[in-house]
């Protein structure tokens, strides 16, 4: 049985979803580590846990690539909307 062939811009959507569901995986993983190791290694000795930086700023680039992934805003979907908004503009003028 043959496979349909692959749309490659829903091919590399697919991909680009795929590695952010493994980079947030690996986000929880790295984390939960780190805030082992400053449980575990005198965690009284700084009023800021220094964990939180990582988890804040790494956080904050998974989001915006998470929004970028998901709610539309990458390149292909920009590029898709304006080629789609010249084509009704040329329509209309036809």
């Amino acid at each position: 049985m043959e496979t349909p062939p692959r749309d490659p811009q829903l091919w590399r959507m697919a991909l680009d979803r795929a590695e952010f569901k493994s980079s947030l995986v690996t986000y929880a993983l790295v984390n939960a580590l780190l805030w082992s190791i400053w449980a575990l290694t005198g965690q009284e000795a700084r009023p800021i846990p220094w964990p939180m930086w990582v988890a804040v700023f790494w956080g904050i680039g998974l989001v915006l690539k998470g929004i970028k992934m998901y709610a539309g805003f990458g390149p292909e979907q920009q590029s898709e909307r304006e080629y789609e908004k010249l084509i009704r503009r040329r329509e209309s003028r036809l």
